[in-house]
């Protein structure tokens, strides 16, 4: 397959990992020659139950014996969509009540782009230096890293980008800004937590000048980081939120959330504000509401703070210069670039699936499904150490 797999298949790098995959189920993929794989990353942050779940896979088998695509997303009332959206709005304050469903997480930001100018009436953007927001033109206008942008522009105009946990910066913000965007924890920068209360800072400055603070819980959100979203950790409530990857379980989905009052604005003046035929469909749907009612009725989210204290006790190499990240995202930030790639690529001949950062390049991905066992976590850093310590003697350590 991999010769086809070149040939016919759009490709993102000039050397994908290319296993061949056969199947996969909890925390394992098993590629075409039976060979077994731990999965560290979880479709990187998107299978948030592992693979094959057998709750998700009943709803989607369900909700295909009912009915799949019937009318553009908010003409016909169906069910799945709407106990997704109600069951959402469940876990979030009164302010953040009204969801619109979409296909992706970059959807989902060009989507609160969108409602953050038609609500303020403005046109300028702030976002986060290293930010990464989706590959969308909208997204891609966002995301502050210019080596990924400067191939694709002109981009979106209006946009500005301040450093984050930089508390001078926020004096860009002003009366010209419709929004300010950015992640809960910065992802591809390296999984850069918020500090001294940053976020509720930005979150006060937006509400002096009159602007809409955006935070993209794409990653953080739906219990990656001990609870359901991210921004409950750092004491601030944002105006929009932005999530996908692990609220579908493994399927593509993608939402925008903010108050009744501001997501009515794209109702009118003009109609249509923002349209999509597959946002929110039904088989997609059902399961993105199975994994939800998921992590609402076990304690998978409390689960995930203390098995990233397990990842921590069992990753202490002289290799390793950091742990960045909270509950079950973690970066481990190695010294070099060339070091992180060894490891990477070493796990993969010894059949664990780790992964790269966007930005960062000394960084390790662990971001696991959120049920993987604690035998399974400890299974991995053995392996992981051992790489390390074959390694060593080379870097000098």
């Amino acid at each position: 397959m991999k010769e086809d797999f070149l040939k016919y298949q759009g490709q993102t790098t000039p050397h994908p990992l290319a296993i061949e995959i056969s199947h996969a189920n909890g925390s394992y993929i098993y590629d075409t020659s039976g060979k077994e794989y731990l999965d560290f990353v979880a479709g990187v942050s998107a299978n948030s139950l592992g693979h094959n779940h057998p709750k998700v896979n009943n709803a989607i088998k369900d909700q295909l014996s009912k009915y799949t695509h019937v009318m553009v997303y908010g003409e016909f009332i169906q069910q799945p969509q709407l106990e997704l959206c109600k069951t959402l709005a469940s876990t979030l304050p009164a302010s953040l009540s009204s969801v619109y469903l979409v296909n992706s997480g970059t959807e989902a930001t060009e989507g609160a782009l969108k409602l953050a100018k038609r609500y303020t009436g403005r046109a300028e953007i702030i976002s986060g230096k290293n930010a990464y927001h989706g590959n969308t033109m909208g997204s891609m206008s966002v995301c502050g890293a210019e080596q990924q942008n400067s191939t694709f522009r002109p981009l979106v105009p209006g946009i500005k980008f301040i450093e984050f946990n930089n508390e001078e910066d926020l004096k860009k913000i002003t009366t010209k800004t419709a929004g300010v965007i950015l992640e809960t924890i910065q992802g591809g920068a390296g999984f850069i937590e918020p500090k001294n209360e940053y976020l509720t800072k930005v979150k006060q400055r937006c509400d002096e000048v009159g602007a809409l603070l955006i935070l993209d819980e794409i990653q953080t959100g739906i219990g990656r980081t001990g609870t359901f979203w991210g921004f409950e950790n750092y004491n601030v409530v944002p105006d929009i939120i932005i999530t996908g990857k692990g609220l579908g379980g493994g399927m593509p989905i993608g939402a925008f959330i903010s108050s009744y009052e501001i997501m009515n604005t794209l109702k009118e003046n003009p109609k249509l504000g923002h349209i999509t035929t597959f946002g929110g469909h039904p088989v997609i749907a059902a399961a993105a509401l199975a994994t939800v009612q998921e992590f609402l009725t076990t304690n998978l989210m409390e689960e995930a703070l203390r098995k990233e204290q397990l990842l921590r006790k069992h990753l202490t190499h002289s290799a390793i210069k950091e742990i960045r990240g909270r509950g079950l995202m973690l970066a481990l930030i190695m010294e070099s670039p060339e070091i992180a790639d060894k490891v990477i690529l070493e796990a993969l001949n010894k059949g664990l699936i780790l992964f790269w950062l966007l930005f960062e390049k000394r960084a390790v991905r662990i971001t696991p499904p959120l049920t993987i066992t604690d035998e399974e976590l400890i299974k991995g850093c053995e392996t992981l150490t051992n790489i390390l310590d074959n390694i060593a003697p080379s870097l000098a350590l």
